[in-house]
């Protein structure tokens, strides 16, 4: 089964074929979405998206782009949210100091309610983390020795030292479209690299559509661009990839039922 572990359908460019978009990814062999939650204020809207469909879960949370909107954001706010049913996940949140749209000082006080959250709830945190590598490496180490918690370092394009400390703290990371990118040697160096049971496949559409799709709006469709990437990076066929995201994807998101 391939399973796209990174979707945005709630986004408004699918506000006009959103049933569309999800008639093709079926089509392709998209066997199942995790569709993923932006802000708490977004979350109704992508909780009603899964809901609708047997083959679509969520995750709750607050990107860090969003961080400004609710800075008083507890965890416990996000426990309860996360008690709904098909919600799979805590994110995605983290850091970005790259566009930095939302005070630094706020993107960590947010994210750390996001680990305390997944601590509590034991759901995966879906982490995004951009120009951040030395605050979230020190975060991640203070909140797992808080206590433990599964991680997944979502479309992972960070440094290779981080990428090292994550993997020892035994986290979970996602491949995207960016690892078919002419200039991305550096990603596609990163994920030879990643532990071989902890890799997981996304699309992050509508953003990052993988060659030779490049430049248009993503889809979930496209997905299996990006699985023959992960093959060719990882020496892998197409069937012992897509088994081996399989896999992964279950061991980390653990509420989802196998089929």
């Amino acid at each position: 089964m391939l399973i796209d572990s990174h979707v945005n359908l709630h986004h408004e460019q699918y506000a006009d074929d959103q049933a569309e978009v999800i008639a093709r990814a079926r089509a392709a062999g998209i066997g199942m979405m995790i569709t993923i939650s932006d802000k708490v204020s977004s979350f109704d809207a992508v909780h009603a998206i899964a809901m609708a469909h047997d083959d679509i879960y969520a995750t709750v949370g607050t990107h860090p782009h969003e961080s400004k909107e609710n800075p008083e954001l507890t965890a416990q706010t996000l426990i309860d949210l996360a008690a709904r049913p098909k919600v799979v996940g805590i994110g995605e949140c983290g850091l970005d100091f790259h566009y930095d749209l939302s005070p630094r000082d706020i993107q960590e006080q947010v994210f750390r309610q996001h680990a305390a959250a997944a601590r509590a709830t034991g759901l995966p945190l879906v982490v995004h983390t951009r120009e951040a590598d030395e605050r979230m490496s020190a975060i991640l180490a203070e909140e797992m020795a808080a206590g433990p918690f599964k991680l997944l370092m979502h479309c992972y394009t960070s440094g290779p030292e981080l990428a090292a400390q994550a993997a020892e703290m035994g986290a979970w990371f996602s491949v995207s479209g960016i690892a078919t990118f002419k200039a991305a040697a550096e990603v596609r160096a990163l994920i030879a690299g990643f532990p071989a049971d902890r890799i997981i496949l996304e699309t992050d559409c509508p953003y990052l559509a993988p060659v030779p799709m490049r430049g248009r709006r993503n889809e979930p469709a496209f997905l299996p661009h990006i699985l023959g990437k992960l093959a060719e990076v990882r020496g892998w066929t197409l069937e012992e990839a897509e088994r081996r995201t399989e896999d992964a994807l279950f061991a980390l998101f653990d509420r989802i039922p196998r089929p």
